[in-house]
Parts: C-alpha cells; sequence; structure tokens
C-alpha cells in the first residue's frame, strides 16, 4: 500500500470518527497518529519485526507536534484577545455598547434586530471568538427583543447569526489559525477581515429591515429616544470603539511604513488597556475571576482542538496527499473559477458536521495548496493568474472566503456551535427554535460570500495599503 492511499484510507476514518460523535481534536489526533505509524512500517514493507520501530517512531514524531506548533509566538494573541472580550463584558462595556446601538438605530423596522447586528459587530471587534459573542447577546438582546413583542426564534437567530462576525472581524483567532497554517501575514489578515465584516453587517441589517417591512409583526421599531438621550449614550460606548483604534494603530501603522508593533503586542496591549477600563468601572473580583476563568476555558478548547489536528496535518506531509491533490485539481479541465466555488460548496456541507476551527484545519493543509496551484503559484504575478490576483493577494482572499464559510457552519444544522450556545443560555429557547431563527441568514450569507468572490477588491483594498 503506498503512503498516499493510507492517507485517503486514515483520512476516511477520521470524518467516520467525527460523524459518530467523537470531537475533532481527538479524532484527528488519533488518525494522526495512526497513519504516521502506517505510513512508516509501509517504508519497511509492513515487516512484522519492525513493527516496534513503527510504533516508536510514529509516537516520537506524533509527540514533537503540540509543543513544536502550539508554543508558537503567533498564537499567544488568541487568548489576549479573548481576553479583551470577556473583559468588556464583565466590566459592562458591551450593554452599553448595545444600549447606544438601540437609541440611535431602533427606530428603523427591525431596529432593534438591527442594532443588535451592528453591536455584535462592535464586540467582535475587540473580542476574538464567537461563541463568546453569541453567548454575551444571548443575554443582553434577546431579552430586550422580546420585550417589545420580536418572535422568539427571530430573536434567537439574529443573536446566532451576529456572533458570527466575530470570526471575520479583527481580532478573530480563526483567521490568526489560518494565517499560522498556510504561513502568511497576521497583520494583513486581520486587516483583511474589516472591510468583509462591516459587510457582512450590512448584508444582515438589510435582510433584517427586508423581513420587518414585508412581516410587520416581527420586529416593530422602537421610538421615542431623543437626541439627548442618544448622544448621552456614546460616552459609555466609547471605550470598545478606543480599544479597536488603538490595536489597529498599533498593529498598521497609517502615518508610517513600519508599524508600531505586532499583533500580538497589539492584542496584549488592548487586554491591557480594557482592563484599566474595567477597574475604572468598579469590576469586583469575582467578576474578574468569571472573566479569567471563561478565558481559559476557550483558549484550552482551541488549543486542543489545534495540537489534535496538526498531528493529522504532520500525517497528511508524510502521505504526501496535498501535493496530490494539488495536482488532481490542477489536472481537472475546468475554469478555476468553477473549482473555486466547488471548493467552498464543499465547505458548506463539511460545515454542517464540523466545527468551524476543525474544518479549516483539516481541510487547509489540502485545499490551500491546490488554490494556490490554481492561480499560478505562491509567487505568480497578478498579471498571470488565474484570478487576478498575485500569491500572497490570493492568499488573504482565499483566508477571507474560507473563514467566512466557516462562519455560515457555526449555525447551519447539525453541529451549528453558536445555535447550541444561545439555546444554552436561553431557558425558553430549544436549539430547534434557533435554527429556525437563523434559516433567513443563509440567504444572506450567500449574497455576502458570492460578491466576496465576484469582487475581491471588497477583501484586498485595506490589505494592499499595508
Amino acid at each position: 500500500m503506498e503512503p498516499i492511499d493510507i492517507g485517503l484510507w486514515v483520512s476516511g476514518g477520521m470524518l467516520v470518527l467525527v460523524l459518530l460523535g467523537m470531537r475533532v481534536a481527538f479524532a484527528a489526533a488519533l488518525a494522526g497518529l495512526v497513519g504516521l505509524f502506517l505510513v512508516f512500517w509501509s517504508k519497511r514493507g509492513f515487516d512484522p519485526e519492525q513493527l516496534g520501530w513503527a510504533i516508536t517512531v510514529a509516537a516520537k514524531t506524533a509527540g514533537q507536534v503540540p509543543h513544536s506548533k502550539v508554543a508558537s509566538h503567533e498564537l499567544s494573541l488568541i487568548p489576549t484577545f479573548i481576553l479583551i472580550g470577556y473583559l468588556a463584558y464583565y466590566a459592562g462595556l458591551t450593554r452599553a455598547l448595545f444600549e447606544a446601538a438601540k437609541r440611535w438605530i431602533a427606530w428603523v423596522p427591525g431596529g432593534l434586530a438591527v442594532s443588535t447586528v451592528f453591536a455584535t459587530a462592535g464586540f467582535a471587534a475587540v473580542s476574538g471568538a464567537s461563541v463568546a459573542t453569541a453567548a454575551v447577546f444571548a443575554r443582553i438582546g434577546i431579552p430586550e427583543m422580546l420585550k417589545i413583542g420580536y418572535n422568539k426564534q427571530f430573536a434567537a437567530g439574529v443573536v446566532a447569526a451576529g456572533g458570527t462576525l466575530a470570526s471575520l472581524i479583527p481580532p478573530s483567532a480563526i483567521l490568526v489559525i489560518y494565517a499560522i497554517i498556510v504561513e502568511q501575514d497576521v497583520g494583513k489578515l486581520l486587516l483583511a477581515g474589516f472591510v468583509p465584516g462591516a459587510f457582512s453587517a450590512v448584508i444582515y441589517a438589510l435582510l433584517i429591515i427586508g423581513i420587518a417591512v414585508i412581516f410587520k409583526s416581527v420586529g416593530p421599531p422602537v421610538r421615542g429616544f431623543t437626541w439627548r438621550e442618544r448622544f448621552a449614550s456614546l460616552p459609555a460606548a466609547m471605550p470598545i470603539l478606543f480599544v479597536v483604534v488603538i490595536i489597529i494603530f498599533f498593529v498598521y501603522n497609517p502615518f508610517g511604513e513600519k508599524a508600531w508593533g505586532t499583533p500580538t503586542e497589539g492584542g496584549a496591549l488592548g487586554a491591557f488597556i480594557v482592563f484599566l477600563m474595567a477597574l475604572g468601572r468598579g469590576m469586583r473580583w469575582t467578576e474578574l475571576k468569571s472573566a479569567l476563568v471563561e478565558t481559559a476555558k476557550l483558549t484550552v478548547m482551541i488549543f486542543t482542538i489545534i495540537w489534535g489536528v496538526l498531528i493529522y496535518v504532520r500525517f497528511l506531509g508524510f502521505a504526501e496527499l496535498p501535493d496530490a491533490f494539488a495536482t488532481w485539481i490542477t489536472s481537472l479541465h475546468f475554469s478555476p473559477w468553477v473549482i473555486l466555488v466547488c471548493i467552498l460548496l464543499a465547505y458548506a456541507v463539511l460545515g454542517m458536521f464540523m466545527d468551524a476551527i476543525g474544518m479549516l484545519l483539516l481541510t487547509l493543509p489540502v485545499v490551500y495548496p491546490a488554490v494556490m496551484a490554481l492561480n499560478g503559484g505562491e509567487f505568480v504575478s497578478a498579471a498571470d493568474s488565474a484570478f487576478g490576483m498575485s500569491g500572497p493577494m490570493c492568499a488573504i482572499w482565499f483566508g477571507i472566503l474560507v473563514v467566512k464559510m466557516a462562519e455560515f457552519c457555526l449555525i447551519t444544522p447539525p453541529i451549528g456551535l453558536n445555535c447550541f450556545v444561545v439555546a444554552g443560555v436561553r431557558d425558553d429557547l430549544s436549539v430547534q427554535d434557533v435554527f429556525k431563527g437563523v434559516m433567513p441568514f443563509f440567504l444572506a450569507d450567500a449574497v455576502t460570500i458570492a460578491l466576496l468572490v465576484m469582487f475581491p477588491a471588497i477583501v484586498l483594498w485595506l490589505p494592499s495599503l499595508a
């Protein structure tokens, strides 16, 4: 049996384990360990006398991965970005942001839902986790919408869909993971997420307004706020905006050619500033402890998935599966654009059965080289490429597309994690209620993805300035 055959059989077995309910991290780690053993043993002709040697080498190879890959300077910004979000929540900055959005936007049809979407976008700009964003606004936004007569399924769908914006709007943990896997500039990828993230929020808002206009009972507007009340709400919401601006200016210096610091240092600075703001607003020890514990829990979950999947990725390299897949993709007699759309559709299907981070970690080592080969290679110029952009820009553009697909997967049944989070926070909602509520947002995401594919400038404008 050739290494590539082992790669295909082991990958199929891993997918079966995931479908049977095993956690992605453990299924990937097990598949990677078994695959490494089989690949090494195959190099000795499956000689029974070499069985012990193959087991030892496979174990040593797999054992080196967690530390060598996870002990990365770039990955350290994931917990700092998550901490920013939880500190902002426990300090009351999130509720102030929601209140400001409500006073300024709630007068439009479906205004409170639109306010929730823009508030989640604002919170996403200081957080890095979709799950945290969905959990926070399930506590803040849903009660406000139910109070004035919103359909509870629709209200839950708004929060679950709005929470996905944290996957795209920096600081985004998934964008950081993508950058590390494909070895691209973290700062430029984070910059690339701003415009598409804001664009997604606007598409969501337009969808909500359209639904509220057609079905007037779905989302009644909220009126009665004076201009004085609106302006009075801004000071309490400004700290979050201030932190966002600080991080952007620190990572991307618009006044010079060189940035003031790395994204990791920007995340640490942002966390320190929010911590000082939280202390200034009277944060107690119990609240600080809760923020630290929640940050630790989410960080451990993300890092566990990373190290488990990276063992599998190491196996894929030895099995030579990424190169074989890239060769096969480029040999197809179809337009690169058609193949790209098929890849994105495959992500949509795969996301129904896997969590977003695990899905990207498992597929990118194979899919990314294929997409770059379709474009003409890592170092191709824009004039010679299939997609009309240079190799590094293609990597950024494709990254935003797959992260947007990961957003989509956070609300698709039966594994849509954000939907489970919202239902878990609210005792009056079932998971089925949330899934019904997010259905209209599938259309909004499809429109957004189509526009990002057709108009790459939406993604590439900001990073091209860096």
